[in-house]
């Protein structure tokens, strides 16, 4: 796993001039129209713009979102893209079966391709940028255990279901929770990376498990469970134990809404992405897979959070 350490040796390897420079233009298609994925452009323009003055190059980064979770919709993008022959493209896949072919002929076209927030594809060669998933999830649960002292019943919320990384965090919740005999596992709704739908889910879920003590979620729609949580009176009595960490998610903690969020680093990945496809577009050395790290923000350390990671 590459560590900090490692990602400061990943920008001494990769920021070397080149010898006959050129424009590079890179795409990102993220999963949904989603402010965590704004995130992820953020990081990736800032990267562009650093690497811009420190090489002598022009690197465009082209982001483009489809309008809903729908795999049709994110391979016609891509089908797109890869016409325009970029020289790379990084995706958050929604569906890698679904994907699948779309991956293979954007390769055949010879345009180097990564995923971020996700698992990489062993199988097709394709490698990425994300963290481990799984070991998210079960911080997230072993917290939030710990505040209802391992047991009754908790609800875990599925993201979209077919999205690789949310799969694994959804299979990691139950698989730890199933440890605990004392406690009772809750279907917490599908989110399908909507908070909007989130917050439907959820208060449909608390409305009918007046005896729920806790909530998991699998992506970036903790704000949805949280303000369910907070209109269904439901604040201090069923915890709250959610993913990521957008600014909303954390004024919730710092309000007391939720008490833990076990984030990804969002604009970490999106820099990353850019460092990774610039090397494959030079012909360099790549790292396979590239692990940016887990944040754990409770209320002992979100004023800090916050400080150190303004809006």
């Amino acid at each position: 796993m590459w560590k900090k350490a490692s990602l400061i040796l990943l920008l001494v390897l990769f920021l070397v001039p080149v010898a006959s420079a050129k424009d590079f233009r890179f795409v990102i298609v993220p999963k949904v129209v989603h402010p965590w994925f704004d995130e992820v452009n953020k990081g990736a323009q800032e990267q562009a713009k650093l690497m811009e003055k420190q090489l002598g190059v022009k690197i465009k980064i082209e982001y483009i979102a489809p309008t809903a979770a729908d795999v049709t919709e994110q391979n016609s993008i891509l089908e797109r893209v890869a016409v325009t022959k970029p020289d790379g493209i990084t995706v958050d896949p929604l569906d890698p079966s679904g994907n699948r072919q779309v991956f293979i002929e954007i390769m055949r076209r010879g345009i180097k391709l990564f995923t971020f927030d996700s698992p990489p594809l062993p199988d097709l060669g394709i490698g990425g940028v994300g963290n481990n998933f799984t070991e998210q999830s079960e911080i997230a649960a072993e917290m939030l255990l710990k505040l209802v002292g391992y047991k009754g019943e908790i609800a875990v919320m599925q993201g979209f279901p077919t999205a690789p990384n949310h799969k694994e965090r959804y299979d990691a919740h139950l698989a730890y929770l199933k440890k605990f005999p004392n406690v009772t596992i809750i279907d917490g709704g599908i989110s399908n990376d909507s908070i909007s739908q989130a917050q439907q889910q959820a208060a449909a879920v608390l409305a009918s498990h007046p005896n729920l003590v806790g909530y998991l979620n699998c992506d970036a729609t903790s704000t949805g469970i949280a303000y369910a949580i907070r209109e269904a009176g439901k604040v201090g009595k069923v915890r709250a134990a959610l993913m990521d960490s957008l600014h909303d998610e954390v004024l919730m903690v710092k309000k007391g809404v939720i008490d833990v969020l076990s984030a990804t680093k969002p604009r970490d990945q999106g820099a990353l992405a850019v460092l990774m496809l610039y090397q494959a577009a030079i012909g360099g050395r790549t790292p396979f897979w590239v692990d940016t790290g887990i944040d754990v923000i409770t209320k002992d350390n979100v004023d800090e959070w916050l400080s150190n990671n303004p809006k």
